[in-house]
């Protein structure tokens, strides 16, 4: 008699369930992807023009290459304003982080504080950098403005989040006891909360620049600044080598921002 070999549960276990989704997804694929064939499923893909886009991106790449690097004081000049959108994100995004993260804890403040704080970081991070940085760039016109104040919205609801939700998760002793000598508040966030938070937070912030390096290359394409408008008025003008270029060099940056997080990160360990 050989023994029962185990198997991991199954996400539905019963046969019939499991063929009667996987129907409906692929019927609703097949739906979807068939123009006419049920007017309010589908999503009305022409695809004769879908065939006529691959060739004309055949044309775009062919006359992207070599890339154009000529133009290097432009390239260098958006190059410079995103890699400073995103630092000074970065910074003022940590510091307006603090005082949102706390708010967002229910561990440390009232409960009108704490709906305050989480309803400020529900609105924050409803919306995309993208809808952000349209609605700044709408207010403020264009230019690195939009782009900072769009990134340091993003930064501060990030890392305010993260922070809030570390410092819900701590051991409830410390604080406790921290309370219990009869602490005031401040010594509170000095002796119970910030030595457990403030790796977390520098590593978490040290992220956030990696991503505000890759975002401040996409909110450029609306107007708000940085190597990514540079990129958007290439494209506008057909200048596909030229724009060849600036994805090379957004690559690199990208690289290189992702190399110093990693170093930074291990060096907070």
């Amino acid at each position: 008699m050989t023994a029962q070999q185990w198997r991991p549960p199954r996400f539905i276990e019963s046969p019939f369930a499991r063929f009667a989704l996987t129907s409906v997804v692929v019927g609703y694929l097949v739906v979807s992807l068939t123009p006419g064939l049920v007017p309010l499923v589908s999503l009305e893909i022409d695809w004769g023009r879908t065939g006529e886009g691959l060739s004309r991106a055949a044309d775009m790449f062919a006359r992207m290459v070599p890339p154009d690097f000529s133009r290097l004081e432009l390239l260098y000049k958006g190059l410079r304003e995103s890699v400073q959108m995103a630092l000074a994100a970065s910074f003022f995004g940590m510091l307006l982080a603090i005082p949102l993260g706390l708010m967002s804890a229910r561990n440390l403040v009232p409960l009108p504080v704490y709906l305050l704080g989480r309803s400020l970081l529900g609105v924050t991070r409803t919306f995309h950098e993208v809808i952000i940085a349209i609605f700044f760039v709408k207010i403020f016109g264009f230019g690195p403005l939009a782009g900072v104040l769009t990134l340091i919205v993003a930064s501060m609801s990030f890392i305010g989040k993260m922070l809030a939700e570390d410092i819900e998760n701590m051991p409830p002793g410390q604080l406790e006891a921290i309370k219990a000598t009869g602490a005031s508040f401040p010594k509170l966030l000095v002796y119970a909360v910030q030595p457990q938070m403030l790796p977390r937070y520098l590593g978490v912030s040290i992220y956030r620049l990696d991503a505000n390096i890759r975002h401040s290359t996409v909110v450029g394409i609306v107007g708000a600044g940085g190597i990514g408008q540079v990129l958007a008025a290439s494209f506008s003008r057909y200048d596909y080598d030229f724009s060849l270029a600036i994805l090379l060099t957004i690559v690199t940056l990208v690289f290189v921002g992702e190399f110093f997080s990693n170093w930074v990160r291990g060096r907070l360990r």
